[in-house]
């Protein structure tokens, strides 16, 4: 999509060459500010949607560092403020504009909008700071694989109030990871003053995580070469560091909305870099260069005005399009024992077996081996993929994706479930985005953390958090029970499955002893994703008077119930699922169409949870029985064992439920 005889040169693999010249770097910018305010143009015009943030007086900011990484393994992740990234990075305006407008020709087929944007190394989110800890993760893999590029993360001086920012700083600290924070400081949120909202120093914020500190003006006349010397500097150190770039935006934070008076205004215009880099060149000159690009900007956006509406979505019906895995179908050795070694065992197999596997999680070295000693002596064996992280849910998950784009396959561990709400914007936000918006973009990323109460844990280490987890689109969780081979499921997830993945692990199943104990699988509908790889199962009665469905830690209850009601002399049948979301819907409506009663109990809170989505499925399909379902009551789980047992749902609710339901007959 190349309109017409560009005004810049590329390298190799296409990014713009812009050299040290005052008309080169008048030439792009000037490029970049004709772009912007064409955006901003077709806004008025009706053109655009949704909204754009311009870098309008900000353009020698914005190119400073992406131009300065010129090495092909370089990263460049970055936030809602991004054009400029974006077209030094790239030189592909056509496909700005086009994405924008949302047209078929955009950059990302119209998916992205303006600030979700991908390109070969560069992707940019609009969420302040949520690119911090994926960027971390991409630098300690370029550290792992002795790569030299470097990954820049952008992130303007209203992110410095972020708690992420400073996961990410350490996490790049700690593993001495070549990740730049670039600080684009402009002085203003998008009303408010930033010294209103920053305590002690920027520098002081970066010293404090042992970062490497730098400090440059966009309109200072050594501008560009002393970023380039910060990025050798730091090519060749290897450490992280942060760059504070001063600079300060002419346009508004988003379209319209510039409330600054005017004296500052006039402050800002006049220092204005790229304008005083223009008036170095002299009138003439300049003239001719803001010609040249007005008349090659308006041939792009002619172009992609030519371009037909988007229409072409990456993932329709779910995010799950990209082929899977290729692996053989592995058997992994478990020995006779409990869900523990189930799990250790694949998790061993798994680091001797894939080089790109990693283990990453708090205190998981010896002779700790994590809070259930589900990673016990493994970081012996493999001390340099088995890696002990600091207290940084939302960083370490973050830094788990930032390692799954790069090729490997992460698996992290979270000490407690209910701890996963820490990282859930890592989750809802990033992890799930990339493989659903974007092409070559996987995201093979495995998240295990033990769920579940009856130990007396309290309220916030006691939860099942699937029913909050399976509201993410795209998020694929799991939960076994002790009749399902974990460790095999878990296997063929890191093995095979490239979508971000939920793996919880019933506390009180750890020491179960794994015992297929007469149930059956349940052949797996082709049309539910993922369902080969995670077993429904089955036992009892094919003709039963009540089926009851559960998973997890609520197995051992489901199956004492069914005892009782066999007693009884009723037909019972007892269903085990694996997978909770995507939820395996034809495989179970499938095989519970024709049952006169299914009851599905669950740990979890039952509002919009799985047995609440199991039972809109069966009506869908014209479920003609009775249904019944229970959960854990919506109130903290309290910590006297006498006071939990009134919470979470035991035999008695269960068997309770059920006679409810045989009595509606």
């Amino acid at each position: 999509m190349a309109p017409t005889t560009e005004l810049f040169t590329r390298d190799a693999v296409g990014k713009p060459q812009i050299p040290l010249t005052d008309r080169d770097l008048f030439t792009y910018g000037t490029l970049i500010r004709e772009a912007e305010e064409s955006l901003l143009r077709l806004f008025g015009e009706g053109q655009l949607s949704g909204t754009t943030h311009t870098c309008i007086g900000e353009e020698f900011c914005q190119m400073g560092v992406v131009r300065a990484l010129n090495h092909p393994a370089d990263i460049v992740l970055s936030n809602h403020r991004n054009h400029g990234h974006f077209l030094t990075y790239s030189g592909n305006f056509a496909g700005l504009i086009a994405e924008i407008m949302g047209r078929e020709g955009g950059v990302c087929g119209g998916i992205g909008g303006s600030q979700h944007l991908a390109y070969r190394g560069f992707h940019s989110n609009g969420v302040q700071g949520g690119m911090t800890a994926i960027g971390a993760g991409r630098a300690l893999a370029n550290k792992m694989r002795g790569e030299p590029g470097i990954v820049a993360v952008v992130v303007g001086d209203g992110t410095l109030g972020q708690g992420l920012l400073y996961e990410s700083m350490n996490l790049a600290s700690v593993w001495s990871a070549p990740l730049l924070v670039v600080v684009e400081n402009n002085g203003i949120a998008q009303t408010t003053p930033t010294a209103w909202t920053i305590g002690g120093t920027i520098e002081g914020r970066a010293r404090a995580f042992g970062l490497d500190f730098h400090r440059v003006d966009d309109s200072s006349a050594g501008y560009f070469a002393e970023v380039e010397a910060v990025v050798a500097g730091m090519r060749q150190s290897g450490r992280p560091a942060m760059l504070v770039i001063d600079t300060k935006r002419l346009g508004p934070h988003s379209k319209g909305d510039d409330l600054r008076d005017e004296a500052e205004m006039e402050f800002i215009r006049a220092r204005d870099p790229l304008a005083r880099t223009g008036d170095r060149l002299g009138a003439r000159e300049a003239d001719d260069i803001r010609l040249a690009a007005k008349e090659f900007i308006a041939e792009v956006c002619k172009t992609a005005l030519a371009s037909p509406p988007a229409s072409r979505l990456h993932a329709r019906d779910s995010i799950f399009v990209a082929d899977e895995v290729a692996a053989p179908v592995t058997v992994v050795p478990t020995p006779a024992g409990n869900v523990r070694n189930s799990i250790n065992t694949a998790l061993r197999y798994l680091l001797e077996t894939y080089s790109d596997v990693l283990l990453l999680g708090e205190d998981m070295h010896e002779p700790y081996g994590g809070a259930f000693k589900v990673t016990a002596k493994l970081n012996t064996a493999f001390p340099e993929r088995v890696i002990s992280t600091p207290i940084s849910e939302a960083g370490v998950v973050g830094a788990a994706i930032g390692l799954a784009l790069a090729g490997y396959r992460p698996v992290v561990e979270i000490m407690f479930a209910d701890f996963i709400t820490l990282a859930f914007d890592q989750l809802a936000n990033h992890a799930v985005k990339f493989p659903g918006m974007f092409d070559d973009a996987p995201v093979p990323l495995v998240i295990r953390t033990p769920a579940g109460g009856r130990r007396g844990y309290g309220p916030t280490h006691s939860q099942s958090p699937e029913n909050l987890l399976c509201g993410v689109p795209g998020l694929t969780v799991v939960f076994p029970s002790q009749r399902h081979q974990a460790g095999q499921i878990l296997a063929r997830v890191v093995e095979q499955w490239p979508y971000p993945t939920v793996f919880l692990e019933h506390k009180l199943l750890y020491g179960a002893t794994v015992d297929a104990a007469g149930y059956e699988e349940v052949a797996a509908s082709e049309l539910d994703a993922g369902a080969k790889h995670f077993p429904v199962l089955r036992r009892g009665s094919v003709d039963p008077d009540v089926t009851i469905v559960a998973y997890g830690g609520m197995v051992e209850i489901a199956e004492a119930v069914a005892a009782q009601l066999e007693a009884e002399e009723l037909e019972v049948e007892v269903v085990i699922p694996a997978l909770l979301a995507p939820l395996p819907r034809h495989t179970l409506t499938g095989l519970l169409h024709g049952r006169s009663r299914v009851v599905a109990i669950e740990e979890s809170h039952s509002e919009c949870g799985f047995a609440a989505e199991l039972g809109a499925a069966l009506l869908e399909t014209g479920f003609a029985g009775r249904y019944g379902r229970v959960g854990t009551a919506p109130v903290p789980i309290p910590a006297a064992r006498s006071l939990e047992a009134q919470v979470i749902p035991d035999a008695k609710r269960v068997m309770d439920e059920i006679l409810r339901v045989i009595s509606l007959d």
